[in-house]
């Protein structure tokens, strides 16, 4: 009779947990699609920029949730935008949340100029004075961003 009852009350207990574990799963539901904070930091001071472009991808069951947005192009963008005051030959850090793939590209009038080198999500602006348009595109296995920010070179 013991047995039985130690049976009992290990089975009851086994399915409180379970029945406590779901249900604070439950209401715990991570934003979607996530916002990420993404900086340009040029010489100590972190400056934020702009969201573009997104997409977004989630497993919810067996369904599949999809979110895409479309946004005006970054030189476009920039023409609002408060441009960070750099002097020349500069490095600037991209800082994005959750560690994504990063590519840099600089823009011009017309569009995608080409794309900079990153050495430890750095990169170093030019040396001749004006204005430079850069995209920064961020990669998750969920989803991709893109992110734009102004420099004027002083």
């Amino acid at each position: 009779m013991g047995l039985k009852r130690l049976l009992k009350a290990s089975l009851t207990y086994s399915l409180f947990i379970i029945i406590i574990g779901c249900s604070t799963n439950a209401g715990e539901e991570a934003e979607f699609p996530p916002s990420m904070n993404a900086v340009a930091e040029v010489d100590g001071t972190d400056y934020q920029m702009e969201k573009g472009n997104e997409q977004w991808v989630r497993k919810k069951g067996l369904e599949t949730e999809t979110v895409s947005t479309d946004h005006a192009s970054p030189n476009q963008m920039a023409d609002h935008l408060t441009p960070i005051m750099i002097k020349p030959d500069q490095k600037v850090r991209i800082k994005i949340e959750d560690e994504p793939v990063i590519k840099v590209y600089l823009w011009n009038d017309t569009g995608k100029e080409k794309e900079i080198k990153l050495e430890d999500h750095q990169f170093t602006v030019p040396s001749s004075k004006g204005n430079y348009i850069y995209e920064v595109l961020a990669e998750w296995p969920n989803g991709k961003a893109s992110f734009t920010f102004a420099a004027e070179v002083q």
